[in-house]
């Protein structure tokens, strides 16, 4: 086996000198093995790369970036590969370029010949070449773009997605021209000429001189949404995403992965709002027996408190409740369902329906439905206040902003990572470090005299940070002023990033700590609109969602 990473790589070639290629792009559980290899800074999809290719016999790689270069010398430092080869890639496609690759495809060919004892087949390089042909987009879909997508995570876009997904990312546009009528009277050379021609002319990834021709990827008619995947500090493809905000109206998820399977859970709940956004009119409700209850309720399962809202047919909120989320989902949603239940003096055969959101939602087998909370978020408020264009919510584990258009539907949003920075967690953190409750610290820092700087948003260097201000003899509300002003400064960029404009309204259990909200009013230039319930807003809109089943 013949393994390769590379769009570049000549395949048909290997294939015609007798190999069977496969290409290495999967992902790994970690990098142990890599890092005792090289250094930590190496790219991540080079390390998962690396480990690959101690378990593949035979390799060709290309030069196509310096992480390549650098993972050929460690393989060959090694020395157990049966087969072992880096090829210099040109960065254009002009008469130099092409015959520079065409003498590389004639070193492999020997090399490999040599090695292998083989010879090149015409008809199985035509047919090869012939396999590697456009992917039809006649009919409507999502195009994954980037620099490369591992297999595992293609696949489970493809389980999320409501359309056909096409990779046209660098792992996969790779599609050759059409061949030339003679190919089958051409003399080697001649074919090798054609051939590092048309290598050179694929989709350009963004290593190339020229990279007008990337635009063919999301220029069609039958093009729904764009889901843009990089590599954790590929910066070629940032310039890239860039460039493609700029260029196109389609909406766009980006998704940054480093490679392991870790981020899957991170990606569920974004892509999942992506797909609602495109098809804000398909929630699925699971199959029930008919209900005469006319009560609908919300359940915003979150990682610190479990919401339930309900309403009547008249669209009137009659019961909430807040209960801690603890250890089990389906209990703790039990419980606030209980609450309601006591409330109104019914049981769960009185309602209707009940749509559940959140991190929990999936989670909770009595619901019929599972919304992500970008939408249910937008919904609920969209009912409460029908101007708002730009919703902040910062809840006890990640932070959202969410960009609404005209009619409430999702226009864009932007999620923290997973990193607990800037969110209701990190808040908690503080208070403990500064040996006060969470609700002192939300008023505390507004008597503040000295403005300090907290210069980390990392949880875990924040509070070092914050320690040696203590030691320094700074004053606690000076303290509390530089960790407001710093989960601002963060939230501010993300609504800068999702293009938030006003009014602007703020949810989530931290619209309840003053001094963050003043401090973000300054950075947003404008008014936050706070809910008088500012927790309650995703399970509002499930409600809402679940009266208008």
């Amino acid at each position: 086996m013949t393994g390769y990473t590379c769009k570049y790589t000549p395949v048909e070639l290997l294939i015609a000198l007798g190999a069977e290629t496969k290409i290495l792009n999967s992902e790994v559980l970690d990098f142990a093995a890599a890092e005792r290899l090289t250094h930590t800074n190496l790219c991540c999809h080079a390390k998962a790369l690396l480990q690959q290719c101690l378990e593949t016999a035979e390799l060709v790689l290309v030069n196509c970036c310096d992480s390549q270069r650098r993972l050929h010398d460690v393989l060959k430092a090694q020395g157990k590969h049966n087969f072992l080869h880096l090829m210099t890639l040109p960065h254009g496609d002009e008469p130099c370029a092409r015959l520079q690759f065409k003498k590389e495809l004639f070193r492999l060919c020997e090399l490999y010949s040599s090695r292998h004892n083989s010879v090149f087949d015409r008809q199985k390089f035509i047919a090869a070449c012939r396999k590697a042909a456009p992917p039809a987009m006649d009919r409507p879909f999502l195009a994954v773009l980037g620099a490369r997508i591992s297999s595992q995570m293609l696949e489970f876009l493809q389980e999320k997605a409501r359309y056909p997904l096409l990779d046209l990312t660098c792992s996969g546009n790779r599609w050759l021209e059409n061949l030339p009528d003679d190919i089958e009277t051409m003399d080697f050379p001649e074919l090798m000429e054609w051939y590092a021609g048309a290598l050179l002319r694929l989709v350009p990834c963004m290593r190339m001189t020229d990279v007008a021709g990337r635009r063919v990827l999301w220029e069609n008619d039958n093009l729904r949404g764009i889901i843009y995947h990089t590599v954790k500090f590929c910066d070629y493809y940032g310039f890239d995403y860039a460039r493609l905000k700029k260029e196109t109206k389609l909406p766009i998820l980006k998704l940054e992965s480093d490679y392991t399977p870790q981020s899957l859970g991170q990606f569920a709940t974004r892509l999942e709002a992506f797909m609602e956004s495109l098809v804000p009119q398909r929630v699925v409700f699971h199959d029930k027996k008919a209900s005469t209850g006319k009560l609908f309720a919300g359940i915003d399962s979150g990682s610190t408190t479990t919401n339930i809202v309900v309403l009547n047919e008249k669209r009137e909120i009659v019961a909430s409740a807040t209960v801690r989320t603890g250890a089990n989902v389906e209990r703790s949603a039990r419980a606030a369902l209980e609450k309601v239940c006591s409330k109104l003096d019914t049981d769960p055969g009185g309602f209707a329906a009940i749509v559940a959101t959140g991190y929990g939602r999936n989670s909770i087998p009595f619901a019929d439905a599972a919304v992500t909370e970008i939408t249910c978020h937008a919904r609920g408020a969209y009912f409460l206040n029908p101007a708002v264009r730009t919703i902040v919510d910062i809840g006890g584990q990640d932070s959202k902003v969410i960009c609404l258009g005209n009619c409430g539907t999702v226009a864009n949003f932007v999620m923290n990572d997973k990193c607990a920075a800037g969110t209701g967690r990190f808040l908690e953190m503080m208070a403990r470090t500064l040996e006060m409750e969470l609700e002192e610290l939300s008023t505390a820092g507004l008597a503040w005299k000295h403005d300090l700087t907290i210069s980390s948003m990392c949880t875990v260097f924040a509070e070092s940070e914050v320690v040696s201000l203590i030691a320094a003899g700074h004053s606690t509300p000076d303290i509390v002023h530089g960790l407001n002003k710093a989960v601002a400064a963060k939230t501010a960029s993300m609504v800068g990033r999702a293009g938030g404009r006003a009014p602007f309204m703020m949810t989530g259990g931290v619209a309840r700590n003053t001094g963050v909200v003043r401090e973000l009013e300054k950075k947003l230039g404008g008014k936050l609109l706070i809910p008088e319930a500012p927790d309650l807003c995703g399970a509002l809109g499930a409600a809402l969602l679940a009266l208008e089943k």
